[in-house]
């Protein structure tokens, strides 16, 4: 190796002070998102009548994503805008449809509901959004734009879902949202689902008020306030139209359509037979009941949507947890099939019925024959996701509940295999249900312990069987939870502990251990929840049930044991008590702290990695009204807390909190709107949301120097490698190259999304990542990679400040520079991914040049990086692909497959270069074509395509080459060295 700037000051990096963690730029260090890609809820749609190829849908934690081409693909147009992912309603101005309003906040008042941030409004069809008020507003149902002015807007506010508030009635702009006007309004815990002009009139309004409210423990939908308005005069004036209606009701919806805009549909919840759908013949004035199929309205707070269609009205759409049309103004009803179930909203075409897109909890679907077939869901990365869990394979896979899916799901950290269906195919089914959680075993990732709204099972990967063993087998459903023996919500924790796989926690308001897999339980605890009287009932007032197993109060929420002492473990309850127990269960103590506001979620446990007396815990309060941010440690075994919340904004909630595996001190946060780190135990955090969209983080894990997240409404992300957030300590005014931790030498296979119908993760190709820091700008960068004999492997340079070409030559016995931009030299923290490759064979092309290069063995290598006058090195190791045995490739054999591959490169860089200097020459024409082959098709390969397609053989997996390889590269090295003999004689 030559001499690298023999003036330059040489400082071995062995561990790296840096910035405080508050003031260091982190946005170097990147999430990716790991999948899946099919669907999550959607509960708002609209599309363009001019513009049938575009539509637009609305999740619950996803945010705004828009098609062009009918739903092959859609893209996200609301990150970096919306400061809230959850969506309410979309509505296009059809007369200028680069104007379009979105309302934030879901309609669907789950428990997990994620309130909104206000009205955005686009100008441009979606490219860029501003924020237009209403911030306040919490969940908005409809939005109205006037078809003669965009500036005219409507709004039906609901409200905040939690606590009373005055920012929720009818609204209006007239300014495109710069100020509103409040224009109906009931009372601080009545506000309105939808609304509905006239098709002739867009002065005669109408608006559907509701009052709704979630509790913990239940869910209020309906009201004496409740029913229908309506305006003639654009909203200055109201009068209730209650002629026909239920004199008590719950949540309703409207439908009009130009067809016949004398006809008003009205989708009312009420008790008994008279909840149904409801028909007007003169706009309002009297209503009749046309139908109380009580399919209409399942789990009304939930869906309760009608649609007509615009082109006939005695059409209309039922949209709920079914899909169902009538032909005859809703006196009849025939199902229809969507690719997923629960159905939350419907966008129908003005101009042609047939075309219409439809949103349930899978996704959104389009369909161009009137609803007989729909596109697919598997093109959309918005699941929802509980938790997430990982297991020891390599690469390792990431386990969850998804909302709404019928098994608990798993999907690789990186591609384990390849196939022909992208991202998708990876996608597997691993019991339980759509709750989760998900846990498999620590030795042996086939099995997997899942749970189904508190039904614990034992599911086999190979055999696809899934062995229940429920606690009690009690069937908790419809019940009032203070009569049900065992109260298993329907997240119900699985914990394995850490000293003994054998041996698996559940919990329902008792923690209970199995040492068997569920064949048979022990209970360890007495009833560890608050446990209020008051708060134990059916869910669901004061007209409707709703009993699904996550309104179930008084369940143990979080367990964890300490991996330093086995029989330490700490619980906490969602309506807020914090228990710990010594002696695995036999005494326990309640450990709440006295200053934390009663009956809130303990989501997460957390014992500290670190010291057997630590431990933290979050408490989420949002479904109280109380929306500030709740996190407790102990340095005492929970005798004293203190609140660590520093840093983390007023109005986020946290969900989870982990501190990290190998450095004390190092917390992550999970919260209802990001993500944050704290450098020094919780005192202070900082936000490392970076590229991450704004969703909710509902739960974080550390797994092989990764970070892993799953989210409600975006499915999994995942950034590598933190160690070098392990190594930012204190102030250091320099520049730094940061430690690299082993990283596992591994191939994956190249394909392309373009020849897949479903789309991938951005899965990273195999790399080793080195990341620097600058104080300030250089004006140059370098990195080098040396074996562990000091010889040059790689070597890469922002720019070449000091030689003419940008490569040096390998055959003249010079080091190859690669310019990379991947090396900054601007101030900050900067990611660079080295392919553990050398460099490829010499090409004309410059793009091509030196790229695809052999992959280097297993082994030691140093780092060498030079930002300006100063030179820092540590070293790495690759390890082997823990998946390939010793026994079938050894490490000599991995030599042998390097050197040989290493000298088909070196032929192949000799042979390119010298047709290069022959090619344009006339005389040496025929030479030339010796070394190059011919272009067209099935032209006979010349002496470089036969060394490529040598290389080809070697270089694709890790093996030792055959014999036939060495024998064929000596006759391709004895061929151009016969080639150069000939041309030299002139022959």
């Amino acid at each position: 190796m030559k001499s690298i700037a023999a003036h330059v000051s040489f400082i071995m990096i062995l561990f790296c002070p840096a910035l405080q963690g508050q003031d260091f730029d982190l946005s170097a260090l990147e999430f990716r998102h790991a999948g899946p890609y099919r669907g999550g809820r959607v509960t708002a749609v609209a599309g363009i009548a001019m513009q049938p190829s575009t539509y637009y849908m609305g999740s619950t934690g996803g945010g705004v994503w828009k098609t062009t081409d009918c739903g092959l693909t859609w893209k996200n147009v609301s990150d970096g805008f919306f400061r809230s992912p959850s969506i309410g309603a979309i509505t296009v101005c059809q007369e200028n449809p680069d104007i379009v309003y979105v309302g934030t906040g879901s309609d669907g008042l789950r428990s997990n509901v994620i309130a909104g941030k206000g009205m955005y409004k686009s100008v441009n069809a979606g490219q860029t959004w501003e924020a237009v008020g209403l911030e306040d507003s919490g969940h908005i149902g409809a939005v109205e734009i006037h078809p003669e002015n965009p500036d005219v807007v409507y709004v039906a506010a609901i409200g905040q879902a939690f606590n009373p508030n005055e920012e929720r009635g009818v609204f209006k702009t007239s300014d495109g949202g710069a100020t509103w006007k409040k224009i109906l309004f009931l009372s601080d815990t009545t506000g309105f689902s939808d609304l509905e002009l006239a098709p002739d009139n867009p002065d005669m309004i109408y608006a559907a008020a509701w009052r709704a409210e979630r509790k913990p423990w239940t869910i209020i939908s309906g009201g004496e306030e409740n029913g229908i308005f309506r305006s003639l005069d654009g909203g200055g004036s109201w009068q209730k139209i209650d002629s026909g209606l239920p004199e008590f009701k719950g949540k309703i919806d409207l439908a009009v359509s130009p067809d016949n805009p004398n006809i008003l549909y009205a989708l009312v919840e009420a008790r008994d037979t008279l909840a149904g759908l409801y028909l007007s013949t003169n706009r309002g004035e009297h209503f009749e009941l046309v139908s109380n199929k009580h399919e209409l309205l399942d789990r009304p707070f939930y869906y309760t949507n009608i649609v007509a269609d615009p082109q006939n009205v005695q059409k209309v759409y039922a949209v709920g947890q079914d899909f169902y049309r009538s032909d005859d103004g809703g006196q009849t009803w025939i199902e229809l099939f969507t690719p997923h179930g629960d159905h939350h909203d419907l966008w129908i075409n003005p101009l042609d019925s047939n075309l219409m897109v439809q949103s349930n909890d899978g996704g959104a679907n389009i369909s161009f024959n009137g609803g007989k077939t729909w596109t697919h869901q598997f093109n959309q990365p918005t699941a929802e996701l509980y938790q997430v869990e990982v297991d020891n394979q390599y690469p390792y896979w990431l386990y969850a509940g998804q909302q709404d899916n019928y098994s608990a799901i798993a999907v690789p950290s990186l591609p384990p295999y390849s196939h022909q269906a992208g991202g998708t195919g990876y996608l597997l089914d691993i019991g339980g249900c759509e709750t989760g959680p998900a846990v498999p075993h620590p030795e042996n990732p086939d099995i997997v312990y899942a749970n189904c709204k508190g039904r614990f099972s034992v599911y086999n990967k190979r055999t696809g069987q899934e062995k229940r063993y429920d606690v009690e087998g009690y069937f908790m459903y419809g019940h009032n939870t203070k009569d049900l023996p065992e109260r298993f919500q329907r997240v119900a924790p699985i914990h394995i502990s850490p000293h003994d796989p054998s041996v698996i926690y559940h919990c329902s308001q008792h923690v209970w251990k199995t040492t068997n897999e569920g064949k048979s339980w022990e209970r360890l605890s007495p009833d560890l929840t608050a446990f209020e009287p008051e708060r134990q009932m059916r869910s669901g007032s004061p007209i409707t049930n709703d009993i699904t197993g996550e309104e179930f109060y008084s369940t143990i929420y979080s367990i964890r044991e300490s991996s330093l002492q086995p029989g330490l473990i700490w619980v906490g309850a969602n309506d807020g008590p914090v228990h710990m127990t010594r002696d695995g269960g036999l005494n326990w103590t309640n450990v709440t702290p006295e200053e934390l506001p009663p009956g809130g979620r303990i989501d997460c446990v957390e014992p500290s990695v670190h010291d057997v007396n630590k431990a933290y815990f979050t408490a989420l309060r949002y479904q109280l009204g109380d929306w500030r941010p709740y996190i407790y440690r102990t340095n005492d075994k929970g005798k004293s807390w203190k609140l660590i919340t520093d840093g983390i904004p007023a109005d986020h909630p946290v969900r989870v909190v982990r501190e990290d595996t190998e450095r004390e001190g190092l917390l992550f946060a999970g919260t209802e709107y990001g993500i944050y780190v704290s450098f020094d135990d919780g005192d202070t955090w900082s936000t490392i949301q970076n590229n991450l969209p704004i969703t909710p983080v509902t739960d974080l894990k550390i797994h092989r120097n990764d970070l892993v997240l799953s989210t409600m409404g975006r499915g999994f992300w995942i950034m590598d490698n933190i160690h070098t957030l392990r190594q930012i300590k204190t102030s250091h005014q320099d520049h730094l190259l940061f430690a690299t931790p082993p990283t596992i030498r591994y191939r994956t296979k190249r394909y392309s999304d373009r020849r897949t119908v479903a789309p991938s993760p951005p899965y990273p190709r195999p790399s080793v990542i080195i990341d620097y820091y600058l104080h300030e700008d250089v004006e140059q960068a370098r990195l080098n990679i040396l074996d562990e004999n000091g010889k040059m492997v790689r070597s890469f340079s922002s720019r070449d400040t000091s030689l003419d070409n940008q490569y040096y030559d390998m055959i003249s016995n010079e080091d190859i520079v690669i310019i990379s931009d991947q090396l900054k030299t601007y101030p900050g923290l900067h990611r660079f991914r080295w392919d553990m490759t050398h460099s490829g064979p010499w090409h004309s092309d410059e793009d091509r040049a030196y790229r695809g290069g052999p992959m280097v063995r297993p082994g030691k290598y140093t780092v060498q990086f030079i930002a300006g006058d100063r030179l820092m090195s540590h070293d790495i190791e690759l390890l082997r692909d823990p998946r390939i045995k010793p026994s079938d490739v050894s490490h000599s054999d991995l030599a042998m497959q390097e050197d040989l591959a290493i000298s088909i490169v070196d032929l192949l860089t000799q042979v390119r270069k010298k047709a290069q200097i022959l090619k344009g020459q006339e005389e040496s024409s025929d030479a030339y074509d010796l070394l190059i082959q011919k272009k067209g098709r099935y032209t006979q390969p010349q002496l470089s395509e036969q060394i490529n397609y040598l290389y080809g053989i070697v270089n694709k997996a890790d093996q030792l080459p055959g014999e036939d390889a060495f024998r064929r590269y000596e006759a391709l090295r004895e061929q151009y060295r016969q080639f150069l003999v000939n041309f030299e004689n002139g022959n």
